[in-house]
């Protein structure tokens, strides 16, 4: 009873902040904490914190793709993330966003197209057998022969050989500088060919990897059980018996879970559940830099008429108020991002880019020549800060005179309206995964290689060959004057426009659980550390 109360009381303070986020903003007292407890770590678990309990987390959505538990069909960070509790990739990413050694123990680069990886040797899947290099070999090549969205972000993968009982080798048929980045995400992740090959098991309804636990339940949309991989090296070291998701999709009932504690661990997606917990003595909330960034789709296929030209486009653009959105919708606490992930290594500066300029008479007299516009604005209900964004935006196009109206959907009817063809849109907001490397995301702006922008923009030859010399150019100035490049470009053509970064905000329960969590995330896992969590 008394929780059923918390909880209402917090979805009445989320649908006011909804209601009035533009006018009230977010109160710089509710922004969470991105205070270090080490370098590169907001929270490093306690090694004397009591543990072998249960572990409970609660997500906003579970694993959705129509592949099933395929990790190779995974698309969304949510699918990245669970199914990589099970299965392990070559390489991983460390608190610094740099790549580092996971099931290839270690890598040399005898050329800039050839890459000889040394696996580990204490691999070993779920059901007892160890991991050979025609695992990794098979693996790979099924990414590449059944391609997903994820086997572009392989590169230009020639062919991969083994070439030794610990060792297998892939060339590239031209240089490809994000290739370790991409061996780093879940798509890529090592699979039990032989049990594959032999019909022994189906990994569409089955997680069978070398991971360090094991889905033993799972109900969609509700619920996962895992329990320790006892084959794994950290098996034995984990500070918790059991591991349970919990699918929660209302941010004010993950937040009263963890005042209450029912939930040890959750993800917030509004800064405003900040706000909501801050009296709560137990409950610590954080806020995890990303590479992830939001962007606007603006449909120039089969939205409005005016939006196939490029100057109505860039006028919506060029209205569009990121430091307000950063304010209003964030508190301040991210920043402006070009295609390239502001911060990453020879990112672009959001501010250099053409529409920085916000010449707001400049957009408005391209409006005023085709007499104003009329749009509709789709966004998911699983973000709260989609539909708060989507105000400001609103705000910003009224000055210029084009009318918008928000439409708040459900993420089904929302994935069909934008990504089925024919896409039924005129502006949406969604975001992306950011990576390690910045040539990554670039990917999506090729809608031939990334599949699911092709239903809403052209693209162009030009921005096809920026992109190409981003992945070949290597690090360091010259790759920076690429993307300067790349990002002016796509900025100017304004199909899918880059906003802010996205931070995430997390909470746990400080009397049952100790965490470790890093300061800066790429591929949405914010249990990367999982193996050292400590609950009681």
């Amino acid at each position: 009873m008394h929780k059923a109360a918390r909880a209402g009381m917090a979805i009445a303070a989320i649908a006011t902040l909804t209601l009035t986020g533009c006018a009230a903003g977010a109160s710089p007292d509710a922004t969470p904490t991105q205070e270090e407890a080490a370098p590169g770590f907001l929270s490093v678990a306690d090694d004397a914190f009591d543990a072998g309990g249960d572990l409970v987390v609660q997500l906003d959505y579970d694993t959705a793709e129509a592949s099933g538990l395929d990790p190779q069909g995974a698309a969304t960070a949510r699918s990245w993330m669970l199914e990589g509790l099970s299965y392990e990739t070559l390489t991983t990413i460390d608190e610094n966003l740099e790549v580092a050694p996971k099931l290839a123990t270690s890598w040399e680069s005898p050329s800039d197209t050839e890459y000889v990886f040394t696996l580990a040797s204490d691999a070993v899947f779920s059901n007892g057998r160890a991991m050979t290099a025609d695992d990794v070999v098979g693996s790979l090549q099924r990414l590449l022969d059944t391609p997903t969205t994820w086997t572009g972000q392989l590169g230009p993968v020639s062919s991969i050989e083994a070439t030794g009982d610990l060792e297998v080798t892939v060339t590239l048929s031209e240089p490809y500088a994000p290739f370790l980045s991409a061996l780093a995400n879940t798509p890529a992740a090592i699979l039990p060919i032989a049990e594959i090959d032999a019909g022994e098991v189906d990994i569409t309804t089955e997680m069978l990897g070398t991971g360090p636990l094991v889905a033993t339940a799972h109900r969609q949309d509700e619920e996962w059980t895992f329990e320790p991989n006892q084959h794994h090296p950290d098996a034995d070291a984990l500070g918790f018996a059991t591991l349970t998701i919990d699918i929660v999709g209302d941010e004010a009932t993950r937040a009263a879970a963890l005042r209450d504690g029912s939930a040890d661990f959750a993800v917030l997606n509004s800064i405003d559940s900040a706000e909501l917990l801050s009296n709560a003595a137990d409950v610590t909330v954080v806020g995890q830099k990303n590479t992830d960034f939001h962007y606007l789709m603006i449909n120039s296929l089969t939205g409005d008429e005016a939006l196939q030209d490029e100057d109505v486009r860039f006028a919506i653009n060029s209205a569009i108020d990121r430091a307000a959105i950063n304010e209003l919708a964030f508190g301040g606490s991210t920043e402006a991002s070009g295609v390239t992930p502001a911060g990453l290594p020879d990112a672009c500066v959001a501010a250099d880019l053409p529409s920085a300029a916000h010449d707001v008479t400049a957009a408005k007299a391209v409006i005023d020549k085709i007499g104003g516009l009329e749009l509709d604005l789709v966004v998911y209900t699983d973000e709260p800060v989609l539909a708060q964004i989507a105000q400001v935006m609103q705000q910003n196009l009224a000055e210029i005179g084009v009318t918008v109206s928000i439409e708040q959907v459900d993420y089904a009817t929302y994935s069909a309206r934008v990504y089925e063809s024919p896409a039924d849109f005129d502006l949406a907001l969604s975001w992306f995964a950011g990576y390690a490397d910045p040539a990554m995301v670039t990917t999506w702006w090729n809608p031939e290689v990334a599949g699911f922008s092709a239903v809403f923009m052209k693209g162009s030859d030009e921005l096809d060959a920026l992109i190409a010399d981003g992945y070949t150019t290597e690090p360091g100035a010259d790759r920076a004057a690429v993307f300067e490049d790349l990002c002016a470009l796509a900025d100017e053509q304004s199909e899918m426009v880059p906003l802010v970064l996205r931070p995430s905000t997390i909470g746990w329960n400080t009397q049952s659980l100790s965490p470790t969590l890093t300061s800066a995330e790429g591929y949405g896992d914010f249990l990367r550390y999982v193996t050292e969590f400590r609950a009681n």
